[in-house]
């Protein structure tokens, strides 16, 4: 039987800049944070972390600098996704080597693919390499919407341990979780959906709330496996606002205005992304009062 690469709550980590550069110094800051918070994986250039804007070599140097600082205490994956086949072998690939315990691969963005071509780009993906590989289905990204039928195929694969889900469809969710065997893992792949999809059967969350507030993510999960759902209900309901702040524009703008704003970065982001409009930082920061996190 598959085991989940983890059980709780990952932070989907921002990449922090510098002059232009990745800010080594930041993002160790940022990694003790988490590691001090409970926080049960860092999940290292994904989408909250611009990948999409990291140079190869770049990507390749986060994910061993943050494989060194986390020093084996919870597992690292690694988002190696692209809309190339072969290019998201090689980055998966390498990202193994630098030390990565799992990978994160988002569905083929732009080109999209059908859900045989799903089928056959993952398949390939994981038969690149000997690490376990979790699916990203995130529709308003990439414009593709896996299918529970899908799920079904690949979870045959050994090393296909489970999905990050972010489609938003409960109706999808609950297919999958009839469809697939129990050793195919569901994650939340939206913050104010963890409870839910806990309650479905999730083994937790890959959230970018957790940038901001690693503690009660986790305790937000930890409840969640304890079945105490009615607490853990009251908790989700208490981070809704946070939430929302945090997706008031495109992510990662929000959480890295607001860990900028905490002191844990300069807030720097790559074009196409900038900085937030000055009523929704205003905003953002009169939440973060609110929350005691300023």
């Amino acid at each position: 039987m598959k085991q989940p690469i983890f059980t709780g709550s990952a932070v989907a980590i921002i990449t922090p800049f510098r002059n232009e550069s990745v800010d080594y110094e930041a993002l160790g800051k940022l990694l003790q944070f988490q590691l001090s918070s409970g926080t049960d994986a860092i999940v290292i250039c994904g989408t909250t972390g611009e990948a999409a804007t990291l140079s190869y070599t770049e990507r390749m140097r986060v994910i061993q600098y943050t494989v060194e600082q986390v020093a084996g205490r919870v597992p690292v994956i690694a988002g190696t996704g692209s809309n190339n086949t072969e290019n998201a072998i090689t980055l998966s690939r390498d990202a193994a080597q630098a030390g990565a315990d799992a990978l994160l691969v988002v569905t083929p963005f732009y080109n999209k693919a059908t859900q045989a071509g799903l089928v056959r780009h993952y398949t390939a993906i994981a038969d690149s390499v000997e690490k376990p590989m979790i699916l990203y289905n995130v529709p308003s990204r990439t414009g593709v919407c896996a299918t529970a039928e899908t799920y079904r195929e690949l979870a045959k694969h050994p090393r296909i341990i489970g999905v990050k889900e972010a489609s938003g469809s409960f109706a999808l969710i609950q297919r999958t979780r009839r469809l697939c065997p129990k050793d195919f893992y569901i994650w939340s792949g939206n913050d104010e959906d963890t409870a839910a999809i806990c309650l479905l059967g999730g083994k937790g969350v890959i959230s970018v709330a957790a940038n901001i507030v690693p503690a009660e993510m986790h305790a937000l999960v930890d409840t969640c496996m304890k079945n105490d759902f009615r607490k853990a209900g009251e908790m989700q309901l208490r981070l809704h606002r946070l939430c929302e702040l945090l997706f008031c524009e495109v992510n990662p703008i929000p959480v890295k205005t607001a860990l900028a704003m905490m002191g844990y970065c300069s807030g720097a982001m790559r074009l196409p992304l900038c900085e937030m409009s000055p009523e929704n930082r205003l905003a953002l920061q009169e939440g973060l009062q609110e929350y005691g996190l300023l």
